[in-house]
Parts: structure tokens; sequence; C-alpha cells
């Protein structure tokens, strides 16, 4: 079961391996696709769409405690990789990077990940909730999203991109490094479109716009470009991913780092997910940011992962970027708590 912008999706007909051939996207059907950060992709092709409201829990939520949450990267390791992108800028070998770390805890089998996505819906309202069940047994894994973010929309030949970048909270103003780091990413995606694009099509339609959200408020630009109609699926994603907004500029440096400083896989966080209809020519794919989803180790335990992270520029100070990711998280963690 996927549901996304409104529309359920069920009876799972195919799953596909889109990392060896993203091309089946378009080839027809209506595709839930995942992306991981690390480049996996694979697309789950459902027999039934509808446009309805997300259904009824079967049960109620039965999530961690906040004591069992555990972090990828103290506070002390988080900020001295701030500092180690420090030096990195000051050597000229990357400009920003998103430094990011993982929680998780331990989850029962029974947490219906439909009773939280309607936790998310009510105490955290976002634009591109949503949910994908990666299976159809009980003990399948699956990913809910709150993600205020879009990675890549498509209309035909049209594709968008709003790059987040800058968080503050609630009425509070945004610090003087969010704004040129907006942009510098805005610049980044803009260069990523333009590489599968018409010439001359490509547009930054609004630029360094404040959107509040539930507990914070995010900086959000938008590009916009047009791509001719032999453009394939595969063209796409090889132009866009990872998205810019979670990786950083220039974006194969800070691939590097982040891959040298983070001690573990991102997944699904930071990555995207959503869909794909192959038969209208719409399609839309969230950031993979406030989102969580569950793994199951080689005992068969299953456990609740949810990322968090913040853009790391020369101007970053790193005890306020330690505090961004406590920010970013604290809402949606306390939203998981089974009491």
């Amino acid at each position: 079961m996927a549901y996304f912008d409104g529309l359920l999706a069920t009876d799972l007909i195919e799953t596909a391996d889109l990392t060896l051939d993203p091309g089946v996207l378009d080839r027809g059907g209506w595709w839930a696709v995942l992306i991981t950060f690390e480049g996996a992709m694979t697309g789950y092709r459902f027999r039934t769409v509808t446009r309805t409201s997300l259904p009824s829990p079967r049960t109620a939520w039965t999530g961690p405690t906040p004591g069992r949450w555990r972090t990828s990267l103290n506070r002390g390791a988080y900020q001295a990789g701030v500092r180690r992108i420090h030096r990195l800028i000051e050597a000229g070998e990357v400009y920003q990077v998103n430094l990011c770390r993982m929680l998780s805890a331990p989850l029962a089998d029974q947490a219906d990940p439909i009773a939280l996505a309607h936790r998310l819906a009510r105490g955290n309202p976002a634009p591109y909730q949503g949910m994908l069940r990666l299976g159809d047994g009980p003990r399948s894994d699956w990913v809910v999203t709150a993600s205020p973010e879009l990675f890549l929309s498509r209309h035909g030949n049209l594709l968008t991109s709003s790059p987040i970048k800058g968080t503050t909270g609630p009425g509070e103003p945004f610090l003087d490094k969010d704004y040129p780091e907006n942009v510098m990413i805005t610049d980044l995606v803009r260069n990523d479109l333009g590489r599968i694009s018409r010439p001359g099509t490509v547009r930054v339609t609004e630029l360094l716009q404040r959107q509040e959200h539930p507990g914070l408020a995010h900086l959000v630009s938008t590009v916009q470009a047009r791509i001719l109609p032999t453009t394939g699926w595969g063209d796409i994603l090889a132009a866009t991913l990872p998205p810019g907004s979670v990786t950083g500029a220039p974006k194969l440096s800070a691939q590097q780092i982040i891959s040298e400083l983070e001690p573990i896989p991102r997944g699904p966080y930071c990555g995207a997910i959503g869909y794909v209809d192959a038969d209208t020519g719409h399609a839309q794919l969230a950031g993979g940011i406030r989102t969580f989803f569950t793994r199951h180790d080689a005992h068969g335990r299953r456990s609740l992962h949810f990322g968090t992270g913040a853009g790391i520029t020369y101007a970053s100070d790193p005890a306020a970027e330690w505090a961004e990711t406590e920010l970013k998280a604290a809402r949606l963690i306390a939203l998981t708590d089974q009491r």
C-alpha cells in the first residue's frame, strides 16, 4: 500500500529495481518510488489508485518511548564534524556540506505505519505527507514521511524543484548565513536541471521565500525547467540525485565528506519518496526529510529510524548547528511516543 498526494494505491503487482532500469517509469503504470541517499532506487507498481483520505489504522500506535532513541553522532562528534568542515572550506575543497545524524529506537512488529501517519498528520501537517509499505506481509518494512520539501515534480515536460535551506524557530529571524546558503543550493539545483532542460527554460520562480511549518520556519526557493518529450526518467534522476539541498556544494565533494564524517548510511532519509504516474506524465517526489522508516536486523528485530541534519558553511557555529538538528527532530520524535 502507498499513500501520496491524496492518492491511495493498493494491489501491488510489480516491484522493480530502478537502479538497474529507471526506464520502467516511462513505460506506463502508477509507481510508488523510494530512493535512498546512497542511490538505491525501487519502484512499486500498483493496480488500483483512488483519490481518497488515508485509511483508518487497524490498531493504536505502539511506538518507542523517548529514552530508547540513540544517535549515530553525539553532540561532541557532531560539533567536531562541523569544525572539520570549516577546515575543508578553508582549504577550498567545498563550500557547504549537509551534516546529518541518524536516530534509531527499537520498535514492536505490530506498530502500524498508518497509525503513525495519522499522528503526523494531526501533530505535524506537511505538504508532502505520505507512506509506503515495502511489501504485503505483516513484518514488511515501511516508510512514513512528513516532508516539507519538494525534491521534484513533473507535469508533462515541466519539472519543478523547491529546495529548502535555512531553518529558524517560529517567528524568529533567519541567520545571516541562511540566505547565501539557500542561494548556493538554489544555484546547484538550477545547474542540475539545466543539464537536461531545453536551452533557456531554467527559471528561478521564487527565491528566499519564508515558509512556516509546525515548530519552525524554512527558507525555500523554487526552480523550474522544461525538458524535451524524449527525456526519460533515467536522465532526470541521473541529473538530479542525490538532492542538492541535503548534500552540499560542490555536490561530489560534499558527498565524499559526508561518507567520511557520517558513521552509518542515511538510507531513505535524504533520498526521495513519492510517485510517478507514467500514464499521465505527472509525478511528485518529496525530499526524504522528516521521514521515519523501519529496518530489521540479522536477528529479526525491528527498529525505527529518523534522520536530522543541518547545512554547514564557513559561518556556521558548531553549537548552533547541533541545536538546529535538535529543533528539526524534537517535534516529530515526540509524536512517536506511544503514551
